[in-house]
């Protein structure tokens, strides 16, 4: 097989401790054509120079502001060299030889628009969080991970076309950035990379899940697990993902469906739950989304 040098980008934000373990988890990758770039978003407790310190190999870049998950890894693929992107959350820790099954694959088959690694939790390494993603329901914009939450003992172990790649962990061949555009940076954070795996689609190409390349995730290191800020980004995501991606008569309906159904469903799931901060958060989530109803720029997509 060819050696073709992969990029890999990584964001850091407050947390260059989590950062250095996924470094040195990197250092014992078998692959050997690789580079390594360090975005630091902006990070307001933490000094990033330490990275390039401790790891002198990698390439830093420091962004002057918070750009979000997908303007962190614009600004990083915008600097890479190879001819395959990887982007790979900060928060994980790869197999070592997790490289050359994802890069195969791609090489293999030039219908292959991007792939994904199996994914398990770290703090559980028997137990999966990735083996492929249902489509997503265009009206609760909801989709299922296949395998989440079970035991790996083995039935995911072929590689399986999946409706989106994960963003923990998503390889994507530049010549494929360069037809369908970098990630939509309108979202900030959730749901680029299922947005990006719809782009992706529509142009023609293929998704797959790989079974043999292993990555484990530590999950929602900087936003917390369970935040008032998680909340707002992710629910804020969901419904530009609907404006973005439903079309058609699905379009009217998924609208109908948020406002009379999902929203005040979920406004009353954090009343009832004695939750205000999250209360809070997913109703400025859905004011967003009034103030902005007519923006245009939430339908444009950055270039390559």
């Amino acid at each position: 097989m060819e050696m073709p040098l992969v990029s890999i980008v990584t964001i850091n934000y407050d947390h260059s401790e989590v950062t250095a373990e996924l470094l040195k988890s990197l250092r014992n990758v078998t692959y050997p054509e690789l580079e390594i770039i360090v975005v630091d978003n902006n990070s307001p407790n933490d000094d990033p120079e330490i990275l390039s310190v401790s790891f002198p190999e990698i390439q830093l870049i420091r962004s002057d502001e918070n750009l979000g998950f997908a303007g962190g890894n614009n600004l990083g693929i915008r600097k890479a060299k190879g001819k395959y992107i990887l982007l790979l959350n900060n928060d994980t820790e790869v197999d070592p030889g997790f490289l050359e099954p994802l890069v195969a694959k791609l090489e293999s088959d030039p219908t292959i628009g991007a792939v994904s690694p199996k994914i398990r939790f770290f703090s559980t390494p028997d137990t999966l969080q990735y083996a492929g993603f249902t489509p997503l329901n265009p009206y609760t914009i909801r989709s299922t991970g296949r395998g989440y939450g079970i035991r790996d003992t083995g039935q995911f172990e072929q590689d399986a076309p999946t409706a989106y790649l994960h963003g923990a962990a998503m390889m994507v061949p530049v010549e494929v950035i360069r037809k369908v555009g970098l990630l939509a940076e309108c979202y900030f954070l959730y749901y680029e990379e299922l947005d990006w795996s719809e782009r992706i689609r529509n142009a023609g190409y293929r998704l797959l899940y790989i079974h043999n390349s292993l990555v484990f995730h530590k999950e929602s290191i900087s936003t917390g697990k369970m935040s008032p800020m998680k909340t707002y980004y992710m629910n804020r995501a969901r419904l530009l993902y609907l404006r973005r991606n439903v079309t058609g008569l699905k379009f009217p309906v998924a609208v109908l469906y948020q406002l009379f159904i999902a929203i005040p469903k979920n406004a009353l799931k954090f009343l009832f739950e004695r939750n205000p901060g999250h209360f809070t958060a997913y109703r400025q989530a859905v004011l967003w989304h009034v103030k902005h109803l007519s923006a245009k720029n939430i339908h444009s997509d950055p270039t390559f």
